[in-house]
């Protein structure tokens, strides 16, 4: 694995530029890389589209379903029993149900709130990656290197420029991971 160092910009012009900077500063051309970054959850990386499989903020949701119909059920059947004599036998069926629905909404209670972390999470507090166009620049780390790529990015308007590990083969990011947190460098 290289040492990266990404940055990222706004224009396909600004790209272009970059990657002809880092050139003309001793870069490997077939080691630098240029694509556009979707936005976060729009990476289809599974089968079915998005980043996740389950959403990161739905993790307790299907144990707080079970729990409210379980407790509203049961609370709607007792309810439904005690009004037998005026609803007759279907009360306690209806009871059940209605209560199992109510309480079945008690799981957006498990819900975590829009950059909340996970309890017991060690999930760092790094934001994920912004849409936009990236340019990285892989290399063996020595000689400076990593300072160097980040004073040309810096010098051309890059944001948000990021150190990682990883593959750049023929001016392709082989084993970049869009949903990973980076390391901000600034």
């Amino acid at each position: 694995m290289s040492t990266i160092i990404a940055g990222r910009f706004q224009l396909q012009e600004d790209v272009d530029r970059a990657r002809r900077a880092l050139a003309d500063a001793g870069f490997d051309a077939g080691r630098i890389s240029g694509f556009y970054l979707t936005q976060p959850g729009q990476h289809d990386q599974t089968p079915i589209g998005g980043d996740h499989l389950q959403s990161p903020g739905a993790k307790e949701t299907p144990e707080g379903v079970v729990q409210g119909v379980a407790t509203g059920g049961a609370v709607g059947a007792a309810i439904g029993a005690a009004t037998a004599p005026v609803t007759g036998p279907l009360g306690p069926v209806v009871g059940g149900l209605v209560g199992g629905h109510v309480g079945s909404l008690f799981s957006f209670s498990k819900m975590k709130e829009r950059g909340e972390t996970e309890e017991g999470s060690t999930e760092n507090r790094v934001p994920p990656r912004e849409a936009g166009m990236l340019v990285a620049v892989a290399f063996d780390d020595g000689d400076g290197l990593a300072d160097k790529a980040v004073d040309v990015l810096r010098q051309l308007g890059a944001r948000h420029i990021e150190r990682a590990e990883g593959n750049i083969v023929d001016g392709d990011w082989a084993d970049f991971d869009p949903s990973s947190r980076p390391q901000l460098i600034s």
